[in-house]
């Protein structure tokens, strides 16, 4: 995937080695000054830190690379590459927002490391990727690139693409008020039609991926020989069966919450083919 020469987002904030509230993991000198000036003057230590990290939210601590945390070379490189591909989800989906007569809200993206601290309340690595929309931002640790090339076999950087590109595709339902719906939904409805809806919701994103893929690659011509593939390969690796026999060894279909690998292969797939935004109701489809 050609991506070294194109424009890096504005929108990424950068908590590679920050602390959830983002305070700087590790303060050592600097954590023990607080702590002194907090005895010698009567205060309470646990009141000023709590002061300074919402100082650091506040002015945006932690939103660079100089967070005085080493950050590894090739996560370096993701870094800059996850901004790459940020960008061009900012260039299509403006695009096709402004084709339907509305403004495009472009996300955050945040990188961090181990534990972060969203609108959405405290998140591990473990999780994976995420999108919140009480913020707007999606989040993401770097190190899960090494899961999804490890563990699930799907490595590329088109790979790495789509998981990205799927988080937008949260961000753009949000913002078409498709996910309050959704949510709206789930709760007057049983937890198996709770989990359909949720099924339906992440197809639609993974469609909105393709979207974003068709129109980028129209727009930049950045496809190479086999990314298409590295796409579906890493869209099929987090299907809910696939992740179900490898963790508890059976497949508990009316468990889904994200679709099988086949489900999300199709999506992707229809939307990286076709890019018409008409054709990804997953709501109104009667066979997923």
């Amino acid at each position: 995937m050609r991506w070294e020469d194109r424009r890096r987002s504005e929108n990424v904030e950068d908590r590679r080695g920050m602390g959830p509230a983002g305070m700087a993991v590790g303060g050592g000198a600097g954590l023990l000054i607080i702590l002194l000036i907090a005895t010698l003057f009567g205060a309470d230590p646990g009141q000023m830190l709590d002061q300074m990290q919402r100082t650091q939210v506040e002015e945006g601590a932690g939103t660079g690379p100089g967070t005085g945390q080493p950050v590894d070379p090739a996560q370096d490189e993701l870094g800059q590459f996850v901004s790459v591909i940020l960008a061009d989800t900012e260039d299509v989906w403006g695009q096709i927002f402004q084709r339907m007569g509305n403004t495009y809200t472009e996300p955050h993206l945040v990188l961090f490391s181990g534990r972060v601290e969203s609108a959405c309340g405290l998140a591990s690595a473990a999780v994976g990727p995420f999108y919140c929309p009480l913020d707007q931002k999606v989040y993401i640790d770097l190190s899960f690139y090494d899961t999804l090339r490890q563990r699930f076999g799907a490595p590329g950087d088109f790979a790495q693409a789509y998981v990205i590109a799927h988080e937008v595709g949260h961000h753009v339902q949000n913002l078409l008020g498709i996910s309050e719906r959704v949510q709206r939904l789930q709760s007057q409805v049983s937890r198996g039609e709770a989990n359909d809806l949720s099924v339906r919701l992440e197809l639609q994103a993974d469609f909105l991926a393709g979207v974003w893929a068709h129109h980028g690659q129209q727009m930049r011509q950045f496809l190479e020989a086999g990314d298409i593939e590295e796409g579906l390969r890493a869209a099929s690796a987090i299907g809910d069966d696939r992740m179900q026999q490898q963790s508890q060894g059976y497949i508990v279909p009316d468990s889904f919450t994200h679709g099988s690998s086949e489900q999300r292969v199709r999506w992707f797939r229809r939307g990286l083919e076709t890019g018409d935004m008409a054709l990804g109701d997953t709501f109104q489809a009667e066979s997923l």
